[in-house]
């Protein structure tokens, strides 16, 4: 069974400012780090991304995949694989808490992934980590315009 790492970071700005660029793939690549790439294919009624199409480097691990995405009111988004060449998984969410009165926002980013070769598990999770950790940090700096 695979394990999932997890952290989080408080970003100073209102949970809705912090979920707006959450959900613009389309500029992933300006800030995530590890997405080179990030294609809409389908969005839901309310008309969020569905089905996204990203191509990541992340050292170790490299891949262009395919997430479906649902959206858990305005505090929270989950994704699961759709399909991949490299990946057997990779599960994830953003799950937003209110913080100081409304004027932060904790972001807690929870990943699982498993490769279809063999990684020694301490690799994959430092590859997950390294994900994780480069994620919230770019997260912050693009809502905090810092």
């Amino acid at each position: 069974m695979a394990e999932h790492t997890s952290s989080s970071i408080t970003i100073e700005a209102a949970p809705a400012d912090v979920m707006e660029v959450i959900a613009d793939f389309d500029r992933y690549p300006e800030w995530s780090g590890e997405v080179k790439e990030a294609d809409i294919l389908t969005k839901d009624a309310q008309g969020r991304a569905e089905q996204v199409r990203m191509l990541l480097d992340a050292g170790a691990i490299k891949d262009d995949y395919t997430l479906q995405y649902s959206w858990t009111g305005a505090d929270q988004v989950n994704w699961s694989l759709v399909k991949s060449q490299m990946l057997r998984t990779l599960d994830g969410s953003y799950r937003l808490s209110v913080r100081d009165g409304g004027k932060s926002t904790e972001v807690t980013y929870q990943l699982t992934v498993d490769v279809k070769i063999p990684m020694l598990g301490m690799i994959k999770r430092k590859a997950e980590k390294v994900i994780i950790d480069r994620a919230l940090a770019g997260l912050k700096k693009r809502v905090e315009g810092a």
